[in-house]
């Protein structure tokens, strides 16, 4: 660490699967998988030189307020995606953090709410002419029926879910049986509204970015399906994102993108850039997007805060771009509190 960098007094704040251990030792769970990103961000942390604290919490803001009281934090480096096991409640730790004054990473309340709901950013990127898939949005409760605006195959997903959770096989559906029926199960057993969007075809990328004023856009990622025959959909699910055994069988892999030609990588870097500054993106995320055999760049959705774990995309992005995973931490630290003064 060079002696010109400041030190600061840092709070990680993370999630926990249920109420916290009173010690708040969580040594155990940072050698896992699962906290691959926390133990990361955390090492990373203090090998800057920078003076760290931890703080687990599950559904208690309390234990946030009392920590911030007791060992007034510089700035807090915020992990959290959901509270309560909510995941749309990741807005309401951010607003804690700001209704406390204290300088926080990555997006705000606004940004995480109109990310989060999946309906809404489409319809904010729609009104900006960001081209994005015809979709129709289905409450519990309401009737159940396609409207005739929206043309097969559909791709049914929950409404504000993150990491392909809810996302089967069974999304890809192309008769009106098949649309009700996964409808229906997202109502029911997910206990949300549903998102029926038009399926589209071409090359899944995903474009990271740094930034609040000024952006930095790193080198796309892909996901490519080797092992998917020709005209079968290929698509995202839980267990492509996650179950190794599952990629493996079906060859989905994320490499760097190959290159575009005619001018398409230019495009998709500044629509993605309208897309993070439309949708209050700050500090670090991810763009989500598909570019059809025509050229035609289709925005799926956009993910502030994404998972910093060091062999996750937005970090190998960064590395693709000279950016140590040291330097990327140290630089979204500074985000934060740069744009807190």
């Amino acid at each position: 660490m060079t002696r010109s960098r400041k030190r600061f007094k840092v709070l990680v704040l993370f999630d926990t699967a249920g109420t916290p251990p009173a010690d708040q030792d969580f040594t155990k769970e940072l050698k896992t998988d699962d906290w691959a990103a926390e133990a990361h961000v955390i090492e990373a942390l203090k090998k800057l030189g920078h003076d760290v604290r931890t703080i687990g919490v599950f559904d208690e803001p309390g234990m946030i307020i009392d920590e911030i009281k007791s060992n007034p934090p510089e700035v807090v480096f915020n992990l959290t995606e959901h509270f309560n096991a909510v995941s749309a409640y990741d807005r309401n730790v951010a607003g804690l953090l700001e209704m406390m004054g204290v300088p926080y990473t990555g997006s705000s309340p606004t940004g995480l709410t109109l990310c989060k709901n999946k309906g809404m950013a489409k319809e904010l990127l729609a009104y900006h002419k960001i081209r994005v898939p015809n979709f129709a949005i289905f409450s519990p409760g309401a009737t159940v029926r396609k409207p005739s605006r929206l043309k097969f195959p559909l791709f049914i997903k929950p409404v504000a879910e993150e990491a392909s959770y809810g996302i089967s096989l069974d999304s890809f559906v192309e008769d009106d049986e098949a649309f009700e029926e996964r409808i229906r199960f997202i109502h029911e057993r997910m206990n949300q509204p549903a998102l029926a969007e038009e399926y589209i075809e071409g090359r899944e990328i995903y474009v990271s970015l740094l930034g609040n004023e000024r952006l930095q856009v790193f080198p796309f990622r892909e996901v490519i399906f080797t092992e998917v025959p020709d005209g079968q959909p290929k698509f995202s699910t839980f267990k492509a994102k996650w179950d190794d055994a599952y990629r493996k069988r079906w060859g989905i892999q994320n490499v760097f993108a190959e290159p575009f030609v005619n001018g398409t990588g230019q495009r998709i870097v500044k629509i993605c850039k309208d897309v993070y500054r439309a949708l209050r993106i700050h500090g670090y995320g991810r763009i989500d997007l598909r570019v059809t055999p025509e050229g035609e760049i289709v925005i799926l959705e956009a993910n502030p805060n994404p998972n910093l774990d060091r062999d996750d995309e937005f970090a190998q992005s960064a590395a693709k771009a000279g950016l140590s995973y040291p330097r990327m931490i140290q630089r979204i630290l500074k985000l934060a509190f740069d744009a807190a003064r």
